[in-house]
Protein backbone atom coordinates (compact mmCIF):
# COMPACT_ATOMS: atom_id res chain seq x y z
CA UNK A 1 0.00 0.00 0.00
CA UNK A 2 1.10 3.56 -0.60
CA UNK A 3 -0.30 7.02 -1.02
CA UNK A 4 -0.60 6.93 -4.80
CA UNK A 5 -3.93 7.68 -6.44
CA UNK A 6 -3.71 4.25 -8.09
CA UNK A 7 -4.40 2.56 -4.75
CA UNK A 8 -7.31 4.80 -3.72
CA UNK A 9 -9.74 1.97 -4.53
CA UNK A 10 -7.87 -0.29 -2.10
CA UNK A 11 -9.08 1.63 0.94
CA UNK A 12 -11.29 -0.63 3.07
CA UNK A 13 -14.93 -0.16 2.14
CA UNK A 14 -16.89 -0.71 5.34
CA UNK A 15 -20.67 -0.71 5.42
CA UNK A 16 -22.53 1.79 7.61
CA UNK A 17 -23.19 -1.01 10.10
CA UNK A 18 -19.50 -1.94 10.21
CA UNK A 19 -18.46 1.70 10.63
CA UNK A 20 -20.85 2.06 13.55
CA UNK A 21 -19.53 -1.11 15.18
CA UNK A 22 -15.95 0.01 14.56
CA UNK A 23 -16.67 3.37 16.19
CA UNK A 24 -18.44 1.77 19.15
CA UNK A 25 -15.53 -0.52 19.98
CA UNK A 26 -12.97 2.29 19.73
CA UNK A 27 -15.17 4.50 21.91
CA UNK A 28 -15.49 1.74 24.50
CA UNK A 29 -11.69 1.35 24.57
CA UNK A 30 -11.36 5.06 25.22
CA UNK A 31 -13.87 4.91 28.07
CA UNK A 32 -12.08 1.97 29.68
CA UNK A 33 -8.79 3.92 29.71
CA UNK A 34 -10.37 7.19 30.85
CA UNK A 35 -11.72 5.34 33.90
CA UNK A 36 -8.12 4.60 34.95
CA UNK A 37 -6.69 8.12 34.53
CA UNK A 38 -5.49 9.58 37.82
CA UNK A 39 -2.51 9.28 40.15
CA UNK A 40 -0.45 7.00 37.88
CA UNK A 41 -0.65 9.58 35.10
CA UNK A 42 0.32 12.42 37.45
CA UNK A 43 3.28 10.38 38.70
CA UNK A 44 4.37 9.66 35.13
CA UNK A 45 4.47 13.26 33.91
CA UNK A 46 6.08 14.53 37.11
CA UNK A 47 8.76 11.83 36.84
CA UNK A 48 9.41 12.85 33.22
CA UNK A 49 9.75 16.51 34.21
CA UNK A 50 12.16 15.62 37.03
CA UNK A 51 14.22 13.37 34.75
CA UNK A 52 14.38 16.12 32.12
CA UNK A 53 15.73 18.60 34.65
CA UNK A 54 18.45 16.22 35.86
CA UNK A 55 19.49 15.46 32.29
CA UNK A 56 19.71 19.16 31.40
CA UNK A 57 21.74 20.07 34.50
CA UNK A 58 24.16 17.17 34.07
CA UNK A 59 24.48 17.85 30.35
CA UNK A 60 25.30 21.54 30.78
CA UNK A 61 27.81 20.82 33.57
CA UNK A 62 29.58 18.13 31.58
CA UNK A 63 29.80 20.34 28.48
CA UNK A 64 31.00 23.30 30.54
CA UNK A 65 33.61 21.56 32.68
CA UNK A 66 34.63 18.68 30.42
CA UNK A 67 38.39 18.25 29.94
CA UNK A 68 38.27 15.47 27.36
CA UNK A 69 36.15 14.50 24.32
CA UNK A 70 34.38 11.64 26.13
CA UNK A 71 32.95 13.71 28.98
CA UNK A 72 32.06 16.45 26.46
CA UNK A 73 30.22 13.93 24.27
CA UNK A 74 28.36 12.56 27.31
CA UNK A 75 27.33 16.12 28.11
CA UNK A 76 26.03 16.62 24.57
CA UNK A 77 24.06 13.36 24.76
CA UNK A 78 22.57 14.28 28.14
CA UNK A 79 21.58 17.79 27.05
CA UNK A 80 20.08 16.51 23.81
CA UNK A 81 18.12 13.82 25.69
CA UNK A 82 16.72 16.49 28.03
CA UNK A 83 15.55 18.53 25.04
CA UNK A 84 13.96 15.50 23.41
CA UNK A 85 12.06 14.69 26.63
CA UNK A 86 10.94 18.29 27.10
CA UNK A 87 9.73 18.66 23.52
CA UNK A 88 8.14 15.26 22.93
CA UNK A 89 7.10 13.37 26.05
CA UNK A 90 6.36 16.56 27.99
CA UNK A 91 5.67 19.55 25.71
CA UNK A 92 3.87 17.90 22.81
CA UNK A 93 1.67 15.77 25.02
CA UNK A 94 0.90 18.43 27.62
CA UNK A 95 -0.10 20.95 24.90
CA UNK A 96 -2.57 18.33 23.61
CA UNK A 97 -4.38 18.68 26.94
CA UNK A 98 -3.47 15.18 28.08
CA UNK A 99 -2.87 16.41 31.63
CA UNK A 100 -5.49 19.15 31.87
CA UNK A 101 -7.39 16.93 34.33
CA UNK A 102 -4.68 17.82 36.90
CA UNK A 103 -5.78 21.48 36.85
CA UNK A 104 -2.15 22.40 37.36
CA UNK A 105 -1.24 26.06 36.63
CA UNK A 106 1.87 24.98 34.67
CA UNK A 107 1.17 21.48 33.33
CA UNK A 108 -1.72 22.27 30.99
CA UNK A 109 -2.45 22.89 27.30
CA UNK A 110 -1.08 26.45 27.55
CA UNK A 111 2.36 25.10 28.50
CA UNK A 112 5.06 27.10 26.69
CA UNK A 113 7.70 24.60 25.64
CA UNK A 114 11.37 25.30 25.04
CA UNK A 115 11.24 24.80 21.26
CA UNK A 116 11.46 27.94 19.08
CA UNK A 117 7.86 27.71 17.86
CA UNK A 118 5.20 29.24 20.08
CA UNK A 119 2.45 27.19 21.70
CA UNK A 120 -0.13 29.35 19.96
CA UNK A 121 1.35 28.53 16.55
CA UNK A 122 1.65 24.83 17.37
CA UNK A 123 -1.96 24.53 18.49
CA UNK A 124 -3.17 25.89 15.17
CA UNK A 125 -0.68 24.04 12.99
CA UNK A 126 -0.63 20.69 14.74
CA UNK A 127 -3.61 20.27 17.05
CA UNK A 128 -6.04 21.79 14.55
CA UNK A 129 -4.77 21.56 10.97
CA UNK A 130 -2.96 18.25 11.30
CA UNK A 131 -5.19 16.30 13.67
CA UNK A 132 -8.43 17.50 12.09
CA UNK A 133 -7.36 17.06 8.45
CA UNK A 134 -4.88 14.19 8.75
CA UNK A 135 -3.38 13.47 5.30
CA UNK A 136 -6.06 15.49 3.47
CA UNK A 137 -4.24 17.05 0.52
CA UNK A 138 -4.47 20.83 0.59
CA UNK A 139 -5.69 20.92 4.21
CA UNK A 140 -3.12 19.07 6.34
CA UNK A 141 -0.05 21.32 6.42
CA UNK A 142 1.96 18.46 7.98
CA UNK A 143 1.75 16.42 4.78
CA UNK A 144 4.97 17.50 3.06
CA UNK A 145 5.15 20.59 5.28
CA UNK A 146 4.02 22.83 2.41
CA UNK A 147 7.25 22.30 0.46
CA UNK A 148 7.89 18.60 -0.13
CA UNK A 149 6.03 16.40 -2.61
CA UNK A 150 5.66 12.90 -1.11
CA UNK A 151 2.82 11.66 -3.34
CA UNK A 152 1.52 12.05 -6.88
CA UNK A 153 -1.61 13.53 -5.29
CA UNK A 154 0.42 16.74 -5.13
CA UNK A 155 0.97 18.49 -8.47
CA UNK A 156 4.64 18.73 -9.43
CA UNK A 157 6.26 22.17 -9.39
CA UNK A 158 9.91 23.12 -10.12
CA UNK A 159 10.60 23.77 -6.42
CA UNK A 160 10.21 20.02 -5.81
CA UNK A 161 13.46 19.39 -7.71
CA UNK A 162 15.27 20.77 -4.67
CA UNK A 163 13.68 18.48 -2.09
CA UNK A 164 16.41 15.78 -2.05
CA UNK A 165 18.73 18.59 -0.87
CA UNK A 166 16.31 20.66 1.22
CA UNK A 167 14.81 17.71 3.09
CA UNK A 168 18.04 16.61 4.89
CA UNK A 169 18.79 20.26 5.66
CA UNK A 170 15.33 20.66 7.19
CA UNK A 171 16.13 17.68 9.44
CA UNK A 172 19.19 19.48 10.82
CA UNK A 173 17.15 22.60 11.63
CA UNK A 174 13.85 20.82 12.25
CA UNK A 175 13.05 22.95 15.29
CA UNK A 176 12.82 25.98 13.01
CA UNK A 177 11.10 24.08 10.19
CA UNK A 178 8.14 23.05 12.33
CA UNK A 179 7.94 26.49 13.91
CA UNK A 180 7.38 28.10 10.49
CA UNK A 181 5.86 25.52 8.11
CA UNK A 182 2.22 26.26 8.91
CA UNK A 183 2.76 29.93 8.02
CA UNK A 184 3.21 28.73 4.40
CA UNK A 185 5.71 31.51 3.70
CA UNK A 186 6.52 30.12 0.24
CA UNK A 187 2.96 30.95 -0.84
CA UNK A 188 3.69 34.62 -0.17
CA UNK A 189 7.22 34.94 -1.54
CA UNK A 190 7.53 32.54 -4.49
CA UNK A 191 6.03 33.17 -7.96
CA UNK A 192 2.95 31.13 -8.81
CA UNK A 193 4.74 28.91 -11.35
CA UNK A 194 7.25 27.84 -8.70
CA UNK A 195 5.29 27.46 -5.45
CA UNK A 196 3.29 24.37 -4.51
CA UNK A 197 -0.29 24.52 -5.74
CA UNK A 198 -1.94 22.62 -2.88
CA UNK A 199 -2.05 24.59 0.33
CA UNK A 200 -4.26 25.31 3.33
CA UNK A 201 -6.05 28.59 3.92
CA UNK A 202 -3.52 31.40 4.19
CA UNK A 203 -3.19 33.85 7.05
CA UNK A 204 -3.81 37.52 6.42
CA UNK A 205 -0.63 39.59 6.06
CA UNK A 206 -1.19 41.18 9.47
CA UNK A 207 -1.60 37.74 11.08
CA UNK A 208 1.50 36.47 9.29
CA UNK A 209 3.57 39.42 10.46
CA UNK A 210 2.40 38.91 14.06
CA UNK A 211 3.30 35.21 13.90
CA UNK A 212 6.74 36.07 12.51
CA UNK A 213 7.23 38.66 15.24
CA UNK A 214 6.32 36.13 17.97
CA UNK A 215 8.67 33.59 16.41
CA UNK A 216 11.51 36.13 16.17
CA UNK A 217 11.14 37.12 19.83
CA UNK A 218 11.06 33.57 21.16
CA UNK A 219 13.77 32.17 18.88
CA UNK A 220 15.91 35.25 19.55
CA UNK A 221 15.73 34.73 23.31
CA UNK A 222 16.54 31.06 22.96
CA UNK A 223 19.43 31.79 20.60
CA UNK A 224 20.95 34.29 23.03
CA UNK A 225 20.72 31.77 25.86
CA UNK A 226 22.12 28.77 23.97
CA UNK A 227 24.66 30.43 21.69
CA UNK A 228 25.77 33.49 23.70
CA UNK A 229 24.99 33.36 27.43
CA UNK A 230 26.11 29.79 28.23
CA UNK A 231 29.22 29.94 26.01
CA UNK A 232 30.29 33.29 27.51
CA UNK A 233 30.08 31.79 31.00
CA UNK A 234 32.91 29.47 29.95
CA UNK A 235 35.25 32.36 29.14
CA UNK A 236 38.11 31.11 26.94
CA UNK A 237 36.37 27.74 26.59
CA UNK A 238 33.34 29.36 24.96
CA UNK A 239 33.85 27.61 21.58
CA UNK A 240 33.64 24.21 23.29
CA UNK A 241 30.33 25.10 24.97
CA UNK A 242 28.94 26.64 21.78
CA UNK A 243 29.82 23.51 19.82
CA UNK A 244 28.23 21.33 22.51
CA UNK A 245 24.99 23.31 22.55
CA UNK A 246 24.73 23.29 18.76
CA UNK A 247 25.46 19.55 18.63
CA UNK A 248 22.75 18.83 21.21
CA UNK A 249 20.22 20.85 19.22
CA UNK A 250 21.09 19.10 15.95
CA UNK A 251 20.80 15.64 17.55
CA UNK A 252 17.39 16.55 18.96
CA UNK A 253 16.29 17.97 15.59
CA UNK A 254 17.30 14.89 13.60
CA UNK A 255 15.61 12.55 16.10
CA UNK A 256 12.37 14.58 16.08
CA UNK A 257 12.47 14.65 12.27
CA UNK A 258 12.82 10.86 12.13
CA UNK A 259 9.98 10.27 14.60
CA UNK A 260 7.54 12.63 12.90
CA UNK A 261 8.33 11.51 9.34
CA UNK A 262 7.69 7.90 10.35
CA UNK A 263 4.19 8.84 11.48
CA UNK A 264 2.44 9.68 8.19
CA UNK A 265 4.82 9.60 5.22
CA UNK A 266 6.17 6.03 4.78
CA UNK A 267 4.81 3.60 2.20
CA UNK A 268 1.50 2.25 3.44
CA UNK A 269 -0.16 5.48 4.54
CA UNK A 270 -3.12 6.78 2.56
CA UNK A 271 -3.92 10.31 1.46
CA UNK A 272 -7.41 11.78 1.16
CA UNK A 273 -9.28 14.45 -0.75
CA UNK A 274 -11.46 17.14 0.78
CA UNK A 275 -14.47 15.47 -0.83
CA UNK A 276 -13.74 12.21 1.01
CA UNK A 277 -14.05 13.91 4.39
CA UNK A 278 -17.32 15.72 3.62
CA UNK A 279 -20.09 14.79 6.08
CA UNK A 280 -17.60 12.48 7.81
CA UNK A 281 -18.99 10.57 10.79
CA UNK A 282 -16.93 9.91 13.90
CA UNK A 283 -16.41 6.30 12.79
CA UNK A 284 -15.17 7.47 9.38
CA UNK A 285 -12.90 9.98 11.10
CA UNK A 286 -11.44 7.11 13.16
CA UNK A 287 -10.89 5.16 9.95
CA UNK A 288 -9.08 8.06 8.24
CA UNK A 289 -6.80 8.58 11.26
CA UNK A 290 -5.76 4.92 11.18
CA UNK A 291 -5.25 4.73 7.41
CA UNK A 292 -3.18 7.91 7.43
CA UNK A 293 -0.87 6.92 10.30
CA UNK A 294 1.90 4.42 11.09
CA UNK A 295 3.43 2.99 14.27
CA UNK A 296 7.05 1.96 14.68
CA UNK A 297 8.31 -0.70 17.06
CA UNK A 298 10.89 -0.21 19.77
CA UNK A 299 11.92 -0.55 23.41
CA UNK A 300 10.42 1.32 26.35
CA UNK A 301 13.20 3.90 25.98
CA UNK A 302 12.32 4.44 22.30
CA UNK A 303 8.64 4.91 23.19
CA UNK A 304 9.46 7.50 25.87
CA UNK A 305 12.04 9.36 23.78
CA UNK A 306 9.57 9.56 20.88
CA UNK A 307 6.91 11.03 23.16
CA UNK A 308 5.05 7.77 22.46
CA UNK A 309 4.59 8.94 18.87
CA UNK A 310 5.87 5.45 18.11
CA UNK A 311 2.13 4.80 18.64
CA UNK A 312 1.04 7.40 16.10
CA UNK A 313 -2.18 5.52 15.32
CA UNK A 314 -3.35 5.55 18.94
CA UNK A 315 -2.25 9.17 19.29
CA UNK A 316 -4.45 10.19 16.36
CA UNK A 317 -7.40 8.27 17.71
CA UNK A 318 -7.02 9.61 21.26
CA UNK A 319 -4.81 12.75 21.19
CA UNK A 320 -5.92 13.90 24.65
CA UNK A 321 -5.31 10.58 26.44
CA UNK A 322 -1.96 10.50 28.35
CA UNK A 323 0.42 9.13 25.74
CA UNK A 324 2.17 6.59 27.95
CA UNK A 325 -1.10 4.62 27.95
CA UNK A 326 -0.86 4.04 24.18
CA UNK A 327 1.37 1.06 24.93
CA UNK A 328 -1.61 -0.61 26.58
CA UNK A 329 -4.08 0.54 23.94
CA UNK A 330 -2.03 -0.44 20.88
CA UNK A 331 -2.67 -4.21 20.85
CA UNK A 332 -6.39 -3.61 21.49
CA UNK A 333 -6.68 -1.12 18.62
CA UNK A 334 -4.82 -3.54 16.36
CA UNK A 335 -7.24 -6.34 17.29
CA UNK A 336 -10.25 -4.13 16.48
CA UNK A 337 -8.70 -3.21 13.12
CA UNK A 338 -8.08 -6.86 12.31
CA UNK A 339 -11.69 -7.69 13.16
CA UNK A 340 -13.01 -5.13 10.67
CA UNK A 341 -10.37 -5.67 7.97
CA UNK A 342 -8.75 -2.27 8.49
CA UNK A 343 -4.98 -2.08 7.77
CA UNK A 344 -2.92 -1.36 10.90
CA UNK A 345 0.40 -0.04 9.62
CA UNK A 346 3.46 -0.72 11.77
CA UNK A 347 7.10 -1.61 11.26
CA UNK A 348 10.69 -0.91 12.20
CA UNK A 349 11.86 2.69 12.25
CA UNK A 350 14.88 2.48 9.92
CA UNK A 351 13.12 0.64 7.04
CA UNK A 352 10.20 3.07 7.33
CA UNK A 353 12.55 6.05 7.09
CA UNK A 354 14.16 4.44 4.06
CA UNK A 355 10.80 4.41 2.25
CA UNK A 356 10.32 8.09 3.16
CA UNK A 357 13.73 8.95 1.67
CA UNK A 358 12.87 7.02 -1.47
CA UNK A 359 9.59 8.92 -1.80
CA UNK A 360 11.33 12.28 -1.32
CA UNK A 361 13.61 11.45 -4.27
CA UNK A 362 10.96 9.75 -6.41
CA UNK A 363 8.44 12.57 -6.25
CA UNK A 364 11.01 15.34 -6.71
CA UNK A 365 10.61 14.86 -10.47
CA UNK A 366 7.37 14.82 -12.47
CA UNK A 367 5.81 11.69 -13.93
CA UNK A 368 6.70 10.93 -17.56
CA UNK A 369 3.20 11.87 -18.68
CA UNK A 370 3.86 15.41 -17.44
CA UNK A 371 7.19 15.89 -19.21
CA UNK A 372 5.75 17.78 -22.26
CA UNK A 373 3.98 20.19 -19.88
CA UNK A 374 7.16 20.63 -17.87
CA UNK A 375 9.12 21.35 -21.07
CA UNK A 376 6.63 24.06 -21.99
CA UNK A 377 6.89 25.50 -18.46
CA UNK A 378 10.69 25.58 -18.67
CA UNK A 379 10.43 27.35 -22.02
CA UNK A 380 8.10 29.97 -20.58
CA UNK A 381 10.41 30.50 -17.61
CA UNK A 382 13.41 30.93 -19.91
CA UNK A 383 11.45 33.52 -21.83
CA UNK A 384 10.66 35.42 -18.62
CA UNK A 385 14.24 35.32 -17.42
CA UNK A 386 16.04 36.11 -20.68
CA UNK A 387 13.30 38.14 -22.34
CA UNK A 388 13.16 35.83 -25.35
CA UNK A 389 9.98 35.71 -27.39
CA UNK A 390 8.83 32.91 -29.60
CA UNK A 391 10.07 33.50 -33.16
CA UNK A 392 7.37 34.69 -35.60
CA UNK A 393 7.53 32.86 -38.99
CA UNK A 394 7.94 34.93 -42.14
CA UNK A 395 4.95 35.12 -44.57
CA UNK A 396 6.64 32.64 -46.91
CA UNK A 397 7.31 30.18 -44.04
CA UNK A 398 3.73 30.55 -42.89
CA UNK A 399 2.37 29.61 -46.38
CA UNK A 400 4.65 26.55 -46.57
CA UNK A 401 3.60 25.48 -43.08
CA UNK A 402 -0.09 25.88 -43.97
CA UNK A 403 0.32 23.73 -47.12
CA UNK A 404 2.04 21.02 -45.12
CA UNK A 405 -0.81 20.93 -42.64
CA UNK A 406 -3.63 20.94 -45.25
CA UNK A 407 -3.56 17.21 -46.20
CA UNK A 408 -3.67 16.26 -42.55
CA UNK A 409 -6.73 18.44 -42.07
CA UNK A 410 -8.49 16.73 -44.99
CA UNK A 411 -7.79 13.31 -43.48
CA UNK A 412 -9.20 14.48 -40.17
CA UNK A 413 -12.35 15.74 -41.88
CA UNK A 414 -12.77 12.46 -43.69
Amino acid sequence: MNTNKDTANMKPDLTSQQINGFQKELDELRQSIEAKIGKDDIDHIQNMIEMQRYLEISGRLLIHFSLDPISWALGVASLSASQVLENMEIGHNVIHGQYDFMEDPKINSDYEWSITGTTKNWKRAHNHHHHTYTNVIGKDTDYGFGVFRISDDVKWKPIHLLQPILNPISAMVFEYSIALYDLQITQYVLPKWLRQEEHAELLSKSELLQELKDFAIKSGKKGLKEYAFYPLLAGPLAPKVLAGNISAQVLRNVWAFAVIYCGHLPDGNYTFTEKEMEAETKGQWYLRQILGSSNFEGSLLVHIMSGHLSHQIEHHLYPDIPAWRYREMGPKVEAICEKYGVPYQKGKMVPMLKTVAQRVVKYSVPERSEWPTVGKLVGNVKGRIFGKKEATPSPKEAIVEAKEKRPLEVVKAA
